[in-house]
């Protein structure tokens, strides 16, 4: 999970609108900071496609996730759903970012164990910077 590993860091995203994915991806660029590796975002529109990829990962021996990003308004399932089940079934699960539709929200955000959650429209400098955030707090966590 380090730079020092030389291993890009993977994110993982969800959403079924292509241009809440593209808005992610553009605001998260392939680094987010200076101190972080580079990453890689790995995108799916479906929830049995992710956890496809989230079973095959797991069955191979490959735990190189990093953080989910999740939209919670996905249909027709939400991705607060799938944070909880994430959550319940992943041994160490990464952290979770949840994108919600209102601030009201944050509650349910909560209820699905993530980590942290944003508003849409997706700011990218506070979608950067929570992200940022998850990871060094991961990555510290995962040294000690």
């Amino acid at each position: 999970m380090t730079e020092e590993s030389g291993r890009r860091l993977s994110i993982v995203v969800y959403s079924d609108d292509l241009t809440v994915r593209a808005h992610i991806a553009a605001a998260l660029g392939t680094s987010i900071a200076p101190d972080l590796a580079p990453h890689t975002i790995v995108e799916f529109a479906t929830g049995p496609a992710l956890r496809l990829y989230v079973d095959n990962k797991a069955r191979s021996g490959d735990h190189g996730i990093d953080l989910f990003i999740l939209d919670g308004e996905a249909a027709p399932e939400g991705g607060m759903g799938v944070a909880r089940q994430l959550k319940d079934e992943l041994f160490n699960c990464p952290p979770v970012l949840v994108i919600t539709a209102r601030k009201e929200d944050a509650w349910l955000a909560t209820w699905s164990r993530a980590e942290a959650n944003v508003l849409h429209p997706i700011d990218p400098f506070t979608l950067a910077h929570t992200v940022a955030d998850l990871l060094r707090a991961s990555i510290t966590r995962a040294k000690a």
